[in-house]
């Protein structure tokens, strides 16, 4: 919707699902040096966009609105927003599983705007529905359901809180049996590689361990495969700046999310940063303890085949 470098101010909308995070994206926002208001009646926009803010013109805006704002059209608002003259405007939707938004909702025990005498289930599908306008063409989405309110803040820092010359890339790892990364656009599955959970002395360590680093990079294939995302990446990376894309996450995933992607998230960061990259690193299952239930126990199979030494199907 919008173009990636402007010199006009920044007008973005802050909508999504009740629940998802939006106070909380509004407070970093505001640390940040934007303007942002919660909440404000959609006939009021340009009034004041451009009626209170005289002295502040250059300064990026930020507008929460939801169901619960007056006027909320979800089919309208693009089309407001594109009438405000003098700046830029993007759209952020805050999502978030329904699992989550119903715990995040039984924890603070308010009531769902759009069932307020119904379960929260039934106010969060009328909410998926409704705002399914705007979801399919905002400019950035972003699922809150594994960020805390500090790795959401982060987030939002590496999103907003600049201009920068190239895309702000985010390499992740995540344990596949604690769910697929939510955020990534190149999910990269690093389960080929022996498990060094099933050995005793590499258990407690993690990806971020030197030990760990060469008993992964010791198998004939990491090298090459390696080798292979590293030029895929660094061709990829400037042609999606090229076509306006701001942002990228790249995720290595293994089964416990502690070893083998860990790794593989370390090695790849700092070979982008080798090729002129400056890409954030996030450890999604990091500090999960070592389990044998999650990364499943080794099946009784013949080296080299799917399972040896911990690789079964679930791998690491």
């Amino acid at each position: 919707m919008a173009a990636r470098k402007t010199s006009l101010p920044r007008l973005l909308l802050v909508t999504g699902m009740s629940g998802a995070g939006k106070s909380t994206v509004l407070d970093a926002l505001e640390d940040m040096g934007w303007d942002c208001v919660d909440n404000l009646p959609t006939a009021l926009l340009d009034a004041f966009v451009h009626g209170e803010r005289q002295s502040r013109r250059d300064t990026p805006v930020a507008v929460g609105m939801d169901v619960r704002s007056r006027g909320f059209d979800p089919k309208a608002l693009p089309g407001l927003l594109r009438s405000i003259e003098g700046v830029t405007p993007e759209i952020l939707y805050l999502d978030c599983a329904g699992a989550e938004l119903i715990r995040r909702y039984d924890e603070t025990r308010r009531r769902h705007p759009l069932a307020p005498d119904r379960p929260a289930e039934d106010g969060i599908a009328r909410e998926r529905g409704a705002t399914a306008p705007l979801r399919q063409i905002a400019d950035t989405l972003l699922d809150t359901t594994d960020f805390t309110p500090a790795k959401l803040r982060d987030e939002l820092l590496r999103r907003y809180g600049g201009e920068v010359d190239e895309p702000v890339i985010t390499v992740a790892s995540f344990g596949f049996a604690r769910g697929i990364s939510r955020t990534a656009d190149l999910v990269f599955d690093m389960r080929f590689v022996d498990n060094p959970h099933w050995i005793e002395e590499l258990r407690p360590l993690t990806g971020e361990d030197r030990a760990v680093a060469d008993y992964c990079s010791s198998d004939a294939a990491w090298g090459p495969m390696m080798d292979r995302i590293e030029a895929l990446l660094t061709d990829l990376i400037p042609r999606y700046w090229a076509a306006g894309k701001s942002y990228l996450t790249v995720a290595f995933g293994c089964t416990g999310g502690r070893h083998r992607s860990v790794a593989a998230a370390v090695e790849m960061a700092n070979r982008l940063r080798g090729a002129g990259f400056s890409p954030n690193v996030r450890h999604r299952d990091l500090a999960s303890p070592p389990s044998d239930t999650i990364e499943g126990h080794p099946a009784s199979k013949p080296l080299g085949e799917p399972g040896a030494r911990g690789q079964d199907e679930a791998g690491d």
